[in-house]
């Protein structure tokens, strides 16, 4: 009977425990002042996060405060989320390059994406635009191929970032289609397009986000996009894989991360606030406009994303020869 009494107290207890607990997490709130690094400058990384803080800073009542770290593809920004204290006060929005494509494209990483931050959410992908200065005279893709293919002294593209997916897409289209490029990384889109758009480059892969507007203003020529199908707003430019490049697909993604050992309730609570965020009505609108889908998901269904993405993108590294430069 003794025994029966205890393990009855134990189990209440631990239930007492595992509601106190919750409680905390539901009712969890920064102390201070919330730092959201962006490991890039002049991109949709960017936005996102000033898109985000505001609303985040309304849910929790603390400021959240935007900081831009750029540098080795990403890897500085990064770096300094999973040396902080995992107390919710320092957040970051990751994407492609520094969680995933830079494991491979460096011989050493200064940290581990798997096992240094903690995800909260994957927020939005997207597919890319092949855009190309219209003063280069190129038609279409196959025309784009051609003439790297005759001189390909005369043509370079740029990248958001070394190691981004800007760079690695078009690493993946150089080998699946048999031509040479010289690569010039830039830190974030805005010199990246600026320079496209002054003729110092020529080619370049872009979220819609950084180059839509551009091409409406004819300032860039827009030849394909990198996603299974056509986009809704641009239905009359083909996919790459209807250009010629069979199966050809490549997707850009960002998200909101911790450091590792932030506690679970507090992860809990970012996640919800973010799901909230980003189906709220205006969020919606403002990044269907830069052609994002929006995804929202659960920690762990992040998590497996980026295990997924850091084995498909060795694979692309790795075929292509990219190195980190």
């Amino acid at each position: 009977m003794k025994s029966h009494l205890k393990f009855a107290a134990a189990v209440a207890l631990a239930a007492c425990a595992a509601t106190s607990a919750w409680a905390q997490g539901a009712d969890w709130r920064p102390s201070k002042p919330v730092r959201i690094i962006v490991p890039i400058v002049g991109s949709t990384n960017d936005v996102l996060a000033r898109l985000i803080g505001p609303e985040l800073q309304k849910a929790f009542g603390q400021p959240f405060v935007v900081e831009n770290k750029p540098g080795a593809g990403g890897n500085i920004g990064a770096l300094e989320v999973a040396r902080s204290a995992p107390d919710g006060h320092t957040l970051l929005i990751g994407y492609n390059g520094p969680l995933a494509i830079n494991v491979t494209l460096f011989d050493k990483m200064p940290y581990d994406p798997v096992k240094d931050l903690a995800p909260i959410t994957l927020a939005v992908k997207s597919p890319q635009y092949l855009v190309v200065n219209p003063a280069a005279g190129i038609a279409d893709v196959k025309d784009f191929i051609a003439k790297a293919k005759a001189n390909p002294a005369q043509y370079s593209y740029g990248s958001v970032a070394m190691g981004s997916a800007s760079h690695l897409t078009m690493e993946m289209m150089k080998s699946a289609a048999g031509f040479h490029m010289t690569h010039i990384p830039y830190r974030g889109a805005g010199p990246a397009v600026t320079d496209l758009i002054a003729g110092n480059i020529q080619a370049g892969f872009f979220v819609p986000g950084n180059v839509q507007g551009f091409v409406k203003e004819g300032r860039l020529k827009l030849l394909a996009s990198t996603g299974p199908k056509r986009f809704p707003s641009t239905p009359d430019v083909p996919t790459l894989a209807e250009s010629g490049l069979k199966d050809f697909e490549a997707t850009s993604w960002i998200g909101l991360l911790a450091p590792a050992g932030t506690p679970p309730a507090i992860i809990n609570r970012y996640n919800e606030e973010m799901v909230r965020i980003l189906n709220s009505p205006e969020i919606q609108k403002r990044l269907h406009e830069m052609e994002f889908e929006i995804i929202a998901g659960s920690p762990k269904q992040f998590s497996d994303w980026i295990r997924t993405e850091i084995v498909r993108w060795g694979k692309v590294i790795k075929a292509t020869g990219a190195k980190a430069e």
